[in-house]
């Protein structure tokens, strides 16, 4: 029952990072871009507006955004309403609200994000609080968008109070489906509390991220009118949102981890605004340097220290060797991707690139120059100490390596985390970021806590959520919950199976999407071409395809039906036993239509990208650039005839325009095996309810 637990665990985390992965690999093949083609492409234009957003505006620019007077309420409404400033009374009528699955008015919306923002330009990089007010602080982790965990939080814990603070650990949208409601949840109790109510940001503040993890989608569905202006305002609200908070001096809570050039003493004075993504750092020409950071006024309790040189930086340009380069390949071999007027782009800019450069810094051999050209020396830095904090992950070795599951951050290990505990004079370190079974998770000889508050986060019956109540002493204390009635009347049996087949279901998926290149490794292994493998080469051929480090071996009971007497696999009647249904489209081009499928949460992130206007909607002639950008990043050959058969496929009014929903929904993978839809799957977007159980002799 242990092991089965453990590799349904590995399966639903190893597609979660590798996610991820991809994300940021494709926002550095479309930073690439930005960076070397000249402003008239058709591709550049097609994408720019994304890396607007990094560029530092003028205050007074961004508060035309905020216009909500001129929006009436109308009399039907039914909602919460608002008067500012905010009452506890109004946060907490707010949340009953929302309990009862209400909307608050979209001009309710913009004035607490106005008043939101107001309060965050005033707060430091680095909040520090206290015991000594309170007999205890309350930590939540990441919430992503589940309300029904916040809620039960509250239930159980009380809302914030004078004698009731909290921090919030980051990660607060994305992936559930209820992220704004949370958002503005905990933005209202801030500015009734300013002082007990503490919000850090995490690595899903961050407007690339949401594309791809369903908050961008949210708020637009929800707020068709004003959808467009919100995000806009949230971006910025983001931008803002503290780093980090310490609590009496000996607790640090952040919400992804650390690295071996982390210094405190940098952080409480980088301009923490000016990241508007930390994907990528802000254009060093946008940059004011009469605009300072309020920070830059406080006193510096741990002292300015120059930075060291990173051992292992995460998005350091140099390569790392094999897999290891995963992030840098997506920087530097993009350029013999590129068509032949590709090219002649890329020369007329790098020769403008290099005279560019001569007055500024030289770039070193084997570096990137559009990093160089977008920012000097100490920005780099400063940026990555940012993205350290927001995406790292403790390892049980010594040592600090960059995290290659995620592509972002690093890995941290004990060694590091006693030195900057002894160089900050600190004891405990508190973070989020990663999911555990158990809702939370010791390591480095109990000197970092891992917090994760959204329960049945993969999956109903995945893991619990928890959060620490501190006193005093600082000695964590943690209360575990499972926010859905459903998982509490499951046996351990009935809840490992349920999750069990969830995982299988998510994995049956991605193999069949990798179908032709998994026959050509099972062929390498067939030398007599029968079509038979044995069980060790099929687990060979499947991991050097798949790399999710999977135990391929104990999972070939699951995932692989009959064998022949000699004990060999078909592979070609395996691919039937997946029992995955694709679309009916037999007259698109198969290796188009796995591309599609294996790629379908980077083309739907492209597609948002592109759909400028948020329309849900875009023309033929975006749908065919989309294409074509995907086909640069993914390094193969799409013919126009290829995209014009699919474009006809989905267009199915003729009017000239291709629906995004409906083109997702259209090429999602169906399992024929699944009875009963169970749970919500966080890969395939899907929120049904458990309503019953199968009744199942293997559970």
């Amino acid at each position: 029952m242990e092991m089965r637990r453990r590799y349904t665990w590995h399966i639903f985390q190893s597609i979660e990072y590798s996610g991820e992965q991809a994300q940021i690999k494709l926002y550095n093949f479309l930073g690439y871009l930005m960076d070397n083609f000249t402003p008239s492409s058709n591709e550049r234009n097609l994408i720019s507006h994304i890396f607007r957003e990094n560029e530092v505006c003028r205050d007074a620019e961004w508060e035309r955004y905020f216009c909500y007077k001129n929006i009436e309420v109308p009399e039907i409404y039914s909602g919460p309403h608002l008067c500012f400033p905010l009452t506890v009374e109004q946060a907490v009528s707010m949340v009953e609200a929302f309990r009862n699955k209400k909307q608050l008015h979209s001009r309710y919306v913009l004035q607490l994000l106005l008043e939101t923002w107001k309060l965050l330009r005033m707060l430091p990089n680095i909040s520090r609080i206290s015991t000594c007010h309170s007999k205890e602080i309350t930590i939540c982790g990441d919430l992503h968008g589940q309300l029904e965990d916040l809620l039960l939080v509250f239930y159980k814990n009380g809302t914030p109070s004078l004698e009731r603070p909290y921090v919030f650990n980051g990660d607060f949208v994305d992936r559930g489906k209820d992220s704004i409601e949370i958002l503005l949840i905990l933005f209202a109790f801030l500015l009734v509390y300013p002082t007990e109510v503490h919000l850090n940001r995490g690595n899903h503040e961050d407007h690339i991220i949401n594309l791809r993890y369903g908050f961008t989608k949210e708020v637009l569905n929800k707020y068709k009118m004003h959808g467009k202006r919100i995000l806009k305002l949230l971006q910025k609200i983001f931008s803002w949102l503290p780093l980090a908070t310490v609590i009496d001096q000996k607790v640090l809570v952040l919400h992804g981890g650390i690295s071996d050039s982390t210094d405190l003493g940098v952080l409480v004075k980088v301009d923490r605004h000016n990241y508007v993504s930390a994907l990528r750092p802000p254009k060093k020409k946008n940059q004011s340097s009469s605009v300072t950071s309020i920070d830059s006024d406080m006193d510096d309790d741990w002292g300015t220290h120059k930075l060291s040189h990173r051992r292992a930086s995460l998005t350091c340009p140099k390569p790392l060797g094999r897999r290891d380069s995963f992030l840098n390949r997506s920087l530097q071999d993009f350029s013999d991707r590129l068509k032949t007027n590709v090219e002649d782009e890329l020369k007329l800019c790098q020769q403008r690139a290099t005279i560019f450069t001569m007055g500024i810094n030289p770039v070193e051999k084997g570096e990137d120059a559009p990093f160089d050209v977008a920012v000097g020396d100490n920005a780099k830095e400063e940026w990555k100490q940012i993205l350290d904090l927001l995406w790292s992950d403790p390892m049980p070795q010594d040592g600090c390596i960059p995290n290659e599951l995620r592509g972002g951050g690093c890995y941290w290990g004990p060694d590091i985390t006693e030195d900057f505990l002894s160089k900050h004079n600190l004891q405990l370190i508190i973070r989020s970021h990663e999911c555990k079974q158990d809702g939370y998770e010791f390591c480095h000889n109990r000197k970092v806590l891992t917090l994760f508050s959204a329960s049945n986060y993969y999956d109903v019956g995945s893991n619990r959520g928890a959060y620490v109540k501190l006193g005093p002493d600082l000695v964590p204390y943690v209360v575990q919950y499972q926010a859905s009635s459903m998982t509490r009347e499951l046996t351990v049996r009935q809840s490992v199976g349920q999750t069990e087949r969830s995982a299988l279901k998510v994995l049956r998926e991605q193999l069949f999407s990798h179908k032709s290149d998994l026959i050509c490794a099972f062929k390498r292994w067939d030398s007599e071409n029968k079509g038979l493998v044995s069980l060790n080469d099929w687990a060979a051929a499947v991991e050097s395809v798949m790399r999710l480090g999977l135990p391929w071996r104990m999972l070939s009971s699951q995932l692989v039906g009959g064998k022949t007497a000699g004990g060999l696999i078909d592979y070609h009647e395996w691919f039937n036993e997946l029992a995955i249904k694709g679309a009916d489209a037999d007259h698109i081009d198969q290796s188009l239509l796995e591309t599609l499928y294996r790629h379908l949460s980077t083309l739907e992130t492209i597609f948002r990208i592109v759909d400028t206007d948020n329309s849900g909607f875009i023309t033929m002639e975006d749908f065919r650039q989309t294409w074509k950008l995907l086909s640069v990043y993914l390094k193969m050959e799409i013919t126009d005839e290829a995209i014009s058969d699919l474009a006809v496929t989905i267009d199915s009014n003729h009017d000239g325009s291709i629906d995004i929903d409906e083109f997702m929904e259209a090429f999602r993978l169906t399992d024929k095996k699944s009875r009963l839809e169970r749970g919500r799957s966080m890969f395939m977007g899907t929120a049904t309810d458990l309503t019953a159980l199968d009744e199942d002799p293997n559970v």
